[in-house]
This record gives C-alpha cells, structure tokens and sequence, in this order.
C-alpha cells in the first residue's frame, strides 16, 4: 500500500485490550542516503487512546498528526468519523493535497489505512503493514498472528526486525506504542 520509502509501519489488534503500532526509524534521502537512524514515526494522541504511525515525509506526517488530533476531537474521539473527515480534507485542501504520507490510525475497536486521495480503508485482519517495507512485515505479521500466541507488540516488533533484514530502507531501530 503506496509507493513510500525509507519507513516501515505495523499496526496490530489482539482482541479489544491489546492493540500495538511500531515503526523502524530510517529516514532516507533519495535511493542512496541514510539521514537518519532513530526517528520516531508513532504516536499516542487523543488522550491516549489512538495511536498512529506514517509512512512518507516526515514533516508531512506531523502537519497530519495536528490536524487528524483535532478531527479526533471534533468528533469526540470517534476514529472512523475522525479518519473519514481527515481524509475529505486531505484530498481537498490545495496545501494538504501535496502532502506525501499514508498514515496508519487504531484504537480499541479499529485500525485503519487513511491516504491522502481520500480512502480510508479497515483491513480484513487485525494487522495491517505500511511503508516500503510494508509488504514483508504483513508477511511476517501474518504468520506470526495465525500460528503463534504472541502479543500484539510481539507481533509488531518481530515483523519489523524481520523487515530490517530484508528491505533496505527499514532499520532495526523500533518504536512502539501500545493501548
């Protein structure tokens, strides 16, 4: 899911209490240019109860932290409204529209892929990957969540140093946040 480099994000849901997203920290200049070894790439916002992750440009993905925080509150915390009416004013705003990033927002009951042409999507499983790296840690997720007993951050951090030692625009510097 997008064409964005230099990150990897999971996200994962293990029943309602046990939700986890984590992200490596390699920022990336170009195809050739490791700028940045330790960047943190989620969050917890909302008091406390969203977390997100981007892929994309990081100053991107912080002027989209601000204003998805402040959809969350408008909608009283209600992600998928929250991520739907982030979406429309991402897609619209002639500034916002530029913005490189997919961003990955879960709470208790959801996770979701929000982007900036306006989709807002609920993956099938209760794990989702994105980022350059975004197709082998779904990989790894899925077999991990299928066939272990492994907690949601166990799962997210597991599928993210699988992916650092695979894809080359993922580190093994990882962040995590949980519910």
């Amino acid at each position: 899911m997008g064409q964005f480099h230099a990150t990897t994000i999971v996200a994962v849901r293990r029943g309602s209490g046990d939700v986890c997203i984590g992200g490596d920290g390699q920022v990336t200049m170009g195809q050739t240019t490791v700028m940045k070894h330790g960047a943190k790439k989620v969050r917890k916002i909302y008091k406390n109860s969203v977390l997100t992750g981007f892929a994309g440009s990081v100053a991107d993905a912080f002027a989209l932290t601000e204003k998805f925080e402040k959809k969350l509150e408008e909608h009283s915390g209600n992600l998928k409204r929250a991520a739907v009416a982030l979406a429309q004013l991402w897609r619209s705003d002639k500034i916002m529209k530029n913005l490189e990033a997919l961003m990955i927002a879960a709470d208790k009951d959801s996770i979701l892929v929000i982007s900036g042409n306006g989709e807002v999507i609920e993956p099938d499983e209760d794990f989702v990957a994105i980022g350059s790296g975004g197709n082998y840690a779904y990989a790894a997720a899925t077999a991990l969540y299928k066939h272990t007993d492994m907690t949601a951050e166990e799962i997210v951090r597991e599928s993210l140093n699988i992916t650092s030692g695979i894809c080359v625009f993922t580190n093994n510097h990882i962040s995590v946040e949980k519910l």
